[in-house]
């Protein structure tokens, strides 16, 4: 195991000092962990120079994956999955507002003192916030991704400070992956964590380069996310929606504008969550639920009554699609809106769905991520990819390096 081990806070405090250092370079993926006095665990710590999944995988859920198990490839570690949607949707909620529900009934039953979530800055509803939520209010403040790098673990020396030890952490893969690493030294007696897939952040300006590039009306969204349909659908402020077809997106424009940190991920599924709540494994219109652990169901029961349910499903082949789809980012290729948009359609027709379509998206992403991290980082290759995604990225022919 590669984790730190634990010691008392306030020899902690005492030894280390804030620092604005980022031992991962431009692969930093600014979590926040090194603007905290936990920076003296980075290197331990961090996804982007000591990626651990599988040993904390063992140390979360009490196994790591099976190797031998293609599921467990893709899903990670998990006692239960399915695909769910709140009966009565929380107004204003990204989706029917199952993240928000389950960190308010836990605050709500005293189950946690606290809850690390992200709000966004008086100023721009893009621009994370990271804080600790003491009333559902707070909570419900923090609904609606913030599709941008968030510093969600620069709040932990105020968890230590604030003397809770009951913590819920909402939160992303390598936010997650650097929390498990120092978890034993937050001097916390339970931690709860809620995840949620992640793939393609961007910084701030990142973002409105792809708004300006994507979107009609790139002042007035609200939220926007990559769906099972295969269009990206954006949520304006005057309640309208719009879809872009993925083919149609300006690949030639937007190909450098993801963070390096997320270029070399591997972790979409957020592996050492407890409980993951997301979309692409589930029908449209239906959020797909991962169960990892004994905490994860807790976390799940306490909204149980709030949600209707269906088993996961999964159609088509997704193979065919992600071959063609390697070459066609590797050389930026965009459609005319008239070719996206039918070939959208014959897709969402035919294509994969449910935990096919899951497979397809991350299939995609670990194959382009595997060519950037072997083109930029070779350095890195073997011991930065985990052996669950090397299998994955074995099924396909990539180009040259």
């Amino acid at each position: 195991m590669t984790s730190v081990s634990p010691q008392k806070p306030h020899q902690k405090a005492r030894a280390l000092k804030p620092t604005s250092r980022r031992p991962a370079k431009e692969l930093c993926s600014e979590c926040g962990l090194c603007d905290t006095y936990y920076v003296h665990y980075v290197k331990e710590a961090c996804a982007f120079i000591n990626q651990q999944i599988a040993d904390l995988e063992q140390q979360t859920h009490g196994r790591s994956r099976n190797l031998d198990e293609p599921d467990d490839w893709y899903f990670g570690v998990r006692q239960d999955m399915m695909a769910a949607r709140k009966t009565e949707p929380i107004e204003g909620a990204q989706w029917t507002g199952i993240v928000s529900s389950i960190a308010i009934e836990m605050l709500n039953r005293g189950l946690v003192e606290g809850v690390v979530c992200v709000q966004n800055t008086a100023e721009d509803r893009f621009q994370p916030m990271p804080v600790i939520a003491r009333t559902p209010e707070d909570i419900l403040a923090a609904r609606v991704n913030k599709p941008t790098l968030s510093p969600n673990l620069s709040i932990l020396e105020q968890v230590e400070q604030s003397g809770m030890k009951r913590l819920l952490v909402i939160g992303v893969g390598c936010q997650i992956q650097a929390l498990r690493a120092v978890e034993q030294q937050l001097g916390l007696e339970k931690l709860y964590v809620l995840g949620t897939p992640c793939v393609d952040n961007v910084t701030r300006a990142g973002l409105q380069k792809f708004l300006d590039t994507t979107s009609r009306s790139p002042d007035t969204v609200v939220h926007y996310e990559f769906m099972q349909d295969f269009r990206v659908h954006f949520k304006h402020e005057d309640g309208s929606e719009e879809t872009v077809p993925f083919f149609g997106l300006k690949t030639n424009q937007l190909k450098d504008v993801f963070a390096p940190s997320c270029m070399s991920c591997f972790d979409y599924v957020n592996s050492l969550a407890d409980l993951v709540v997301g979309y692409m494994g589930a029908p449209f219109g239906w959020q797909w639920i991962v169960v990892r652990n004994q905490r994860g169901q807790e976390l799940l029961d306490v909204v149980q009554d709030q949600l209707q349910t269906q088993p996961v499903m999964s159609q088509g082949d997704r193979h065919a699609a992600v071959q063609q789809s390697i070459p066609a980012y590797d050389k930026g290729v965009t459609l005319p809106m008239w070719a996206a948009k039918l070939m959208g359609v014959v897709i969402e027709r035919i294509g994969p769905k449910g935990l096919e379509y899951a497979r397809f998206s991350i299939d995609s992403h670990f194959t382009r991520n595997y060519l950037y991290t072997k083109r930029q980082h070779p350095e890195k290759l073997e011991a930065h990819v985990p052996d669950y995604a090397k299998r994955i990225v074995d099924q396909y022919e990539l180009p040259p390096s």
